[in-house]
């Protein structure tokens, strides 16, 4: 398995057949010698929201395509709510970018409020 993983959701069957490893020269990329993952979310409904919660608590990193709902869908406001509760009882951090995505950071990662270019 790579360094990039997918949390299935109940919206839909994902495989990690959806993500190829880059091998790079040099890197292990095997799980045991990763510290922390990205891992890469859907949110369809509330209860999609419990597995990025425990990836969080595991020490990932989440970004989350929130495309399915609008910014102003009360839905959706409870559940950056409690991604936020989350971000703060990690003392993580979350942004979101765009209308589309959520990052949600572990403890002692930032998310940087910049572009780099």
């Amino acid at each position: 398995m790579g360094i990039i993983s997918k949390i299935a959701s109940g919206g839909g069957q994902h495989t990690t057949d959806e993500y190829l490893d880059l091998d790079v020269e040099g890197i292990e990329t095997s799980r045991g010698d990763v510290g922390m993952n990205v891992r890469i979310a859907t949110i369809s409904e509330q209860q999609d929201v419990v597995a990025i919660k425990d990836a969080v608590y595991d020490g990932d990193l989440v970004i989350a395509d929130i495309t399915r709902h609008t910014t102003t869908d009360s839905t959706m406001e409870h559940i950056v709510d409690s991604l936020r509760q989350v971000a703060e009882e990690v003392d993580g951090d979350i942004a979101q970018k765009g209308d589309d995505q959520i990052i949600i950071a572990p403890t002692g990662v930032g998310v940087a409020r910049e572009k780099l270019n």
